[in-house]
């Protein structure tokens, strides 16, 4: 199929920029160690891209992640840190270029919910760490990128994926608001960041997840919580990680080559 050329571009560098970089440059995923970002990264790595698997605590969880990788001819690195400290966010991105080559992708997948809890039963703590990890880590990875990627830094432009979550819009009512009300900030950057860097080769879009299968319900305590939600799923039944992956690789690929700044909700219609 014959590529289409923008004649507001000229410069043939310029133009492959915007279509995406043939050559596969490294790819990061946040919290990639188990779930979604498990799954990110095993379809990442599977369509060429070199993967930096980033993980907090469960090494073995990475390590076979980038087995998986690596045994089906892809690249991978695990490396660990936590995305809620500045300190390791600059290591995340220094061990990359370092074991992998220049960076293309992002993917701001880690995230805590802070536990299940009304409103009026919120721990502060609770509060200061999904907002620390889930906005504060989300944007200082995002700021890490720019800079490495931005043609106005020198670089060869890119494409962020933050994670968002339905939450978002239908607000978490009665189980995590305030979870809900960090995923509404990720939108909310997600387009500021789009129009800030649309120029520099850089593209920023979003995945909200709706209801996935993983093992976030039981790790919050409620392990039978898609069961009793799914008939409010007009499609009958919640969504697996491999959907959402999708997803985020079609807008880290040069297939999504002319869309920034745009929230895709993978959700079954909830």
């Amino acid at each position: 199929m014959a590529t289409v050329i923008n004649p507001a571009i000229q410069d043939e560098t310029a133009q492959r920029r915007v279509l995406g970089d043939e050559n596969h440059r490294a790819v990061i995923v946040t919290g990639a160690s188990r779930g979604i970002g498990a799954a990110i990264a095993r379809l990442v790595g599977a369509n060429s891209f070199p993967v930096a698997i980033n993980f907090l605590t469960n090494r073995a969880a990475a390590d076979e992640v980038v087995r998986e990788v690596v045994s089906g001819g892809g690249r991978a690195v695990a490396i660990q840190g936590d995305v809620s400290r500045e300190e390791e966010i600059l290591r995340l991105f220094e061990t990359t270029v370092r074991e992998l080559g220049r960076i293309g992708g992002l993917v701001n997948n880690a995230g805590v919910t802070g536990g299940l809890f009304r409103v009026d039963a919120l721990p502060a703590q609770a509060i200061a760490e999904v907002l620390a990890t889930n906005v504060a880590g989300t944007i200082l990875c995002s700021r890490e990128a720019v800079r490495l990627m931005s043609v106005r830094h020198g670089g060869s432009g890119g494409s962020i994926v933050n994670i968002s979550s339905l939450a978002a819009r239908t607000g978490g009512a009665g189980e995590w608001v305030h979870y809900a009300a960090s995923k509404g900030a990720i939108d909310s950057f997600t387009i500021g960041l789009a129009r800030e860097v649309a120029s520099e080769g850089i593209r920023v879009n979003a995945v909200a997840p709706g209801l996935i299968e993983t093992e976030l319900h039981a790790a919050n305590g409620v392990p039978d919580r898609l069961k009793h939600l799914a008939p409010t799923i007009p499609m009958g039944r919640p969504g697996t990680a491999l959907e959402v992956a999708q997803g985020v690789l079609w807008l880290l690929s040069a297939a999504a080559s002319y869309t920034t700044g745009t929230i895709l909700e993978i959700g079954g219609g909830r």
